[in-house]
């Protein structure tokens, strides 16, 4: 079932895609990354978009194709994880096409990298990482950089979709001297 968001409240939604609050606003369901993705490739289609219609019809594609992985419908944790990886594939991609001086299709896959990342959660700032990073060190009562499996293990998790984990790592191992 989904739910709705009225005045910040989260309520069972039981009729239709929204509904009317006491107020007289109007209260709609928090959409998934598919039902996102869907809404936009109907505006790129209109817009004539087709640059950006072919990244999200990539992108529903490997969702579907998770899926069927999966056997099962995947959650918004599932469909963040397919997100990054594809975000991920394009970025080692990046290096390659420089190497064989590809500007066209350095610029292309630029583009893609850019328009996934709108899908992406917003990223935490330095201050932020920091904050987390120190909490999970004080958690587990690390000490040395033979505990950053223990720091690392707590802290992913926490931070997935919202900062690298390479940015994580180097972050735990300066606390962690």
């Amino acid at each position: 079932m989904k739910s709705l968001v009225c005045a910040g409240k989260r309520k069972p939604m039981l009729h239709g895609k929204g509904a009317v609050n006491k107020q007289g606003g109007s209260c709609m369901a928090e959409k998934s990354l598919s039902e996102k993705l869907v809404e936009d490739q109907k505006e790129a289609q209109k817009a004539k978009d087709r640059f950006r219609l072919s990244v999200i019809r990539m992108l529903r594609s490997e969702l579907q194709n998770s899926t069927i992985a999966k056997n099962a419908p995947l959650d918004a944790e599932e469909e963040l994880t397919a997100l990054t990886r594809e975000v991920k594939k394009r970025q080692e991609s990046l290096g390659d096409y420089q190497k064989a001086n590809r500007q066209e299709l350095l610029d292309d896959l630029e583009r893609e990298i850019e328009i996934l990342k709108e899908y992406m959660p917003e990223q935490l700032s330095e201050e932020e990482l920091e904050s987390m990073v120190r909490d999970a060190i004080s958690e587990t009562g690390a000490e040395t950089k033979r505990d950053m499996g223990k720091v690392m293990g707590l802290l992913m998790p926490r931070v997935k979709g919202k900062a690298e984990g390479n940015v994580v790592r180097r972050m735990v191992e300066e606390k962690l001297q």
